[in-house]
């Protein structure tokens, strides 16, 4: 009984706090995520106030919180879309990945961490957060832009590299030996491939399989299907993640946007839990350590972020205003990267740390790049909205509108 009571004081304290928290991001426009970070940071080992009772209980919501921020991901974009995108975008994407993952893979052989982590702390370093950036993109009011679409398709790019990346990844923190490790890729491919093209060819016929009136119906078979991928995905060392995004892409039409709007609420507070479950597990104390590290890494990869939308906005012969723009929206980091850190931290503990600072920094410095780099590469001030608001618009509609 005193566990329990403990455990339901200290889980409704992380809540509440996350409200709060939450709330005061969004009075002055920025995203929540790194104040989630540092409560984590807080609570957690080493922290102020370390919690114990309740923490079983949120590393299984962080797990959920990634399986949704997946889910609803897949959810945002059709088969189609991808396909297209694909074919239209994917020198853009070999750019990004060149030029975004290297920085991350060098830092991580010069500090000796080995080759399974600069990996890793090249996938940390080459994923943008598309969660923030669609948020941006709703607050600068710019859904509208003729540069948009690049960045969305570059998102897009990105999101369903992590399908293939993610079980290489987690084969070689596995430690598994060459023919295990490309067993699990093709498992991966195979997966993929097939999901993609039942999606093309029938994914009408899910979608009315899954369809309901009742949202209380809706919300029980799409959650309980992604679990069960993902869980599936997982025993087959394809991640669970990648499984629930395949479910959000076999998905599509009234079924999509009907799960996504059900579902968002329970996305935001996992997805909160999943960040404060990151935060927990690194101790403040580790992070001095790292952070020259990460302020070298958060310098150069704004860089490579801001040319990779330049070049990729240029490709598709937008204006040299749209240009700026792009780059400077793709800078931020977030879900992610902590993500690919989370898997990483067995192998290698200091790529907690290290992700978490680099997150943190960018995080914030994101939504200024995207307001003050074109601005500033044509010397003048930016033009700020007279109404900025939390979320302007959701990220599935402005990924929707212009994927």
């Amino acid at each position: 009984m005193h566990n329990t009571t403990a455990m339901l004081i200290e889980l409704g304290a992380i809540i509440l706090a996350l409200g709060l928290l939450g709330r005061f991001a969004g009075r002055v426009g920025f995203s929540p995520i790194p104040l989630y970070l540092l409560a984590g940071l807080a609570f957690g080992h080493g922290g102020i106030l370390p919690l114990q009772a309740s923490e079983e209980f949120v590393a299984t919501g962080a797990e959920i919180g990634v399986i949704l921020l997946l889910l609803l991901l897949g959810l945002e974009y059709s088969a189609s879309e991808l396909v297209t995108n694909l074919k239209t975008q994917y020198p853009a994407g070999a750019v990004d990945f060149v030029l975004n993952a290297a920085p991350g893979a060098a830092m991580a052989l010069l500090l000796g961490w080995g080759p399974v982590a600069a990996v890793a702390l090249a996938g940390v370093t080459w994923i943008s957060s598309s969660g923030v950036i669609a948020k941006v993109l709703g607050d600068l009011r710019r859904l509208g832009n003729r540069e948009t679409p690049v960045v969305l398709s570059i998102l897009v790019l990105e999101d369903l590299s992590m399908a293939l990346y993610l079980p290489i990844l987690t084969a070689l923190l596995a430690g598994v030996s060459l023919a295990g490790g490309a067993l699990t890729l093709l498992i991966a491919l195979g997966t993929v491939g097939t999901v993609l093209y039942v999606a093309l060819r029938h994914g009408r016929l899910i979608s009315r399989a899954v369809s309901s009136d009742s949202a209380e119906m809706l919300l029980l078979v799409v959650l309980g299907l992604a679990l069960v991928v993902a869980g599936v995905a997982q025993h087959l060392q394809v991640s669970a993640a990648v499984g629930a995004f395949l479910v959000g892409i076999a998905l599509s039409g009234e079924v999509a946007e009907g799960a996504s709007s059900i579902l968002t609420p329970l996305r935001d507070l996992f997805a909160a839990v999943f960040f404060v479950f990151f935060g927990l597990h690194t101790d403040p104390a580790d992070i001095p350590p790292v952070l020259l590290p990460a302020l070298a890494l958060a310098a150069v990869t704004t860089l490579t972020k801001i040319a990779t939308g330049y070049w990729a906005a240029r490709r598709a012969g937008i204006s040299v205003k749209g240009r700026w723009r792009a780059g400077g929206t793709l800078v931020a980091r977030g879900e992610f990267s902590i993500v690919i850190a989370g898997l990483a931290v067995g192998v290698e503990p200091r790529i907690g740390p290290l992700a978490t600072a680099y997150v943190l920094i960018l995080v914030v410095l994101g939504p200024i790049t995207a307001r003050w780099t074109e601005p500033l590469a044509r010397g003048r001030r930016p033009v700020v909205p007279q109404e900025t608001t939390a979320v302007a618009t959701e990220p599935a509609e402005a990924l929707h509108a212009n994927a």
